[in-house]
């Protein structure tokens, strides 16, 4: 869920407890991958052994959030990996994985130590590019008949202007509206038959 507070902040490579390439974790054929799983929040099980869970950061912060109702004011949130990846370069072979959870930042406007940014991370200047090399990453590293489930909050960012972004367009999702915020979207790559496109995207 979350790439960096920016996602040019580089990774730190370093870090206890990470691991680099899927042989480390022990898997020669994971079936699921989700590149940007931030504290892995939208998981009911944050530990599951067919998911290879990466994101750029790997870090514990404490930031504001007095909605929280902690004394202090603040909010401690931990990211913590199985490897350290960039969704705009995936380090995995095409067609590995028969699931991917794509769920980027989808801020453009967060404060630096707040909750938000923190939790969600935020989205850089280039977001468009990011999120086109994101989706076309995500599809070169699924399967032909893999499934890429997509999810995006449309706070800031409208959802139709995320979907110009992508190569394929969506089978199926619910797309409620802004005041529902959080949209779930289902795609898989069209067979050799298929005339499926971005042109082909719901109505704004």
């Amino acid at each position: 869920m979350t790439g960096a507070t920016e996602l040019d902040e580089a990774a730190q490579l370093g870090s206890p407890g990470i691991v680099r390439s899927t042989a480390e974790l022990g898997v020669t054929a994971p079936r699921v991958l989700d590149p940007a799983s931030g504290s892995r929040m939208m998981w009911f099980d944050r530990g599951h052994p067919d998911v290879v869970f990466g994101d750029r950061r790997s870090e514990t912060l404490t930031v504001t959030d007095r909605s929280h109702g902690r004394q202090d004011g603040t909010r401690t949130l931990t990211v913590c990996p199985d490897m350290l990846m960039d969704f705009r370069a995936l380090p995995f072979n095409d067609g590995t994985f028969r699931l991917v959870a794509f769920d980027p930042p989808h801020l453009v406007r967060a404060g630096p130590r707040s909750w938000l940014a923190a939790k969600y991370g935020k989205l850089s200047q280039d977001w468009r590019d990011d999120l086109r090399q994101g989706f076309a990453e995500c599809f070169r590293v699924l399967h032909p008949d893999g499934v890429l489930v997509f999810k995006w909050n449309e706070t800031q960012v409208k959802l139709s202007e995320v979907l110009a972004l992508t190569p394929h367009a969506p089978l199926f999702g619910n797309t409620s509206g802004k005041k529902a915020g959080t949209h779930w979207l289902v795609f898989m790559m069209p067979n050799e038959f298929s005339t499926s496109s971005a042109e082909n995207l719901p109505p704004k």
